[in-house]
């Protein structure tokens, strides 16, 4: 393991063998103590793997938000299971609203300095967002409001950990600012059809991927749409 990829300090992260293009290398589930933040999905090896990382027992089970791949296991550890709200309190876990990836996203902070983002930062790459279930708008305010916490460490629920949080959140939002700045621009041409937009403004998305950033498109129309700034004619 790299250095940079190191568990923090008591922290016990348990990778479940779930790959994907949304997952990366897996889901992150992660064990500190009796506690297990994000359990992942009802795979029974996964399963045994986070239970033989807290041996002394479990104490409960805390999420993140209620996607599959980070919560459909959560029945099978025989713990009690909660998803905090916002300024709320889980064993040694507070927890923040962070809704932009789904409405019910949380990040758990441990010793106000470890931050558990579930899907709200992942270690590579984008976040998706699906127009409907997400919104990009609480999203972009959700980033901002992690930025302003004096963390060192982001424990996220796809991909390595982050130990430059500040770095990776002003990436995330700039990330999504440029892109809409790249949609804008597309739509001050002229263009106004899905496939238009989507070769002008996602012109470096994989052919693989062009599914998911049409959706991405859909909800930077979505908030361009929220805030009065979506032109007449845009294909939705």
């Amino acid at each position: 393991m790299h250095d940079f990829d190191r568990d923090p300090e008591g922290v016990v992260r348990v990778r479940a063998a779930n790959p994907s293009a949304l997952t990366l290398d897996g889901t992150n589930t992660y064990v500190v103590g009796g506690w297990i933040v994000d359990p992942g999905p009802a795979d029974p090896d996964h399963v045994a793997a986070v239970r033989a990382a807290a041996p002394d027992g479990l104490e409960g089970v805390v999420l993140t938000h209620a996607h599959a791949d980070h919560a459909e296991a959560a029945p099978l550890l025989g713990a009690p299971v909660v998803q905090p709200g916002d300024g709320q309190t889980a064993g040694p876990f507070s927890a923040i609203a962070t809704p932009g990836h789904s409405g019910d996203s949380v990040s758990l902070v441990l010793d106000e300095r470890i931050c558990f983002t579930g899907d709200t930062v992942l270690g590579t790459g984008s976040v998706f967002i699906a127009p409907g279930e997400g919104s990009l708008s609480a999203y972009l305010a959700s980033l901002e409001r992690l930025r302003q916490l004096p963390l060192q460490v982001l424990c996220p629920g796809h991909g390595p950990y982050v130990w430059d949080p500040s770095a990776k959140l002003d990436e995330y939002i700039s990330h999504r600012l440029e892109r809409e700045q790249r949609l804008l621009s597309a739509l001050d041409a002229g263009l106004r059809t899905q496939d238009e937009l989507l070769d002008s403004a996602w012109s470096d998305a994989p052919a693989k991927l062009r599914y998911f950033a049409g959706l991405s498109l859909a909800s930077h129309l979505e908030k361009l749409d929220e805030e009065g700034r979506l032109p007449e004619g845009v294909e939705r």
